[in-house]
């Protein structure tokens, strides 16, 4: 199947669909919207970056950035698992006096 008959189906089955939601009537879909589309819907189901760059049919994960860009919710959502690290602030001491004389003596 060509390019343009991919385009002419997709157009003639938005033009169907619009006929029950008048709201399509104003969209502009596009192969390259469904593909967005649904890379953004396995990632927000947790699938693998490499996984959805494999399934796009792409050589290279950096291809797969066209597609898929993080939003607001997902980035909420790594935030929120981050967690305050479990240190103690302390001053450092050297235990062996050589590396600060080495350095004094420079």
């Amino acid at each position: 199947m060509t390019r343009c008959n991919v385009i002419q189906r997709l157009n003639i089955a938005v033009a169907r669909a619009a006929k029950v939601h008048s709201s399509l009537d104003k969209r502009n879909i596009s192969p390259h919207t469904i593909r967005h589309t649904t890379a953004m819907h396995l990632l927000q189901s947790g699938v693998a970056f490499s996984v959805i760059a494999l399934w796009l049919g792409h050589e290279s994960t950096m291809t797969t950035h066209r597609y898929v860009q993080a939003d607001l919710s997902m980035k909420d959502k790594a935030l929120a698992r981050l967690q305050e690290p479990e240190t103690t602030l302390c001053r450092y001491h050297p235990v062996d006096d050589a590396l600060m004389r080495f350095l004094q003596d420079l």
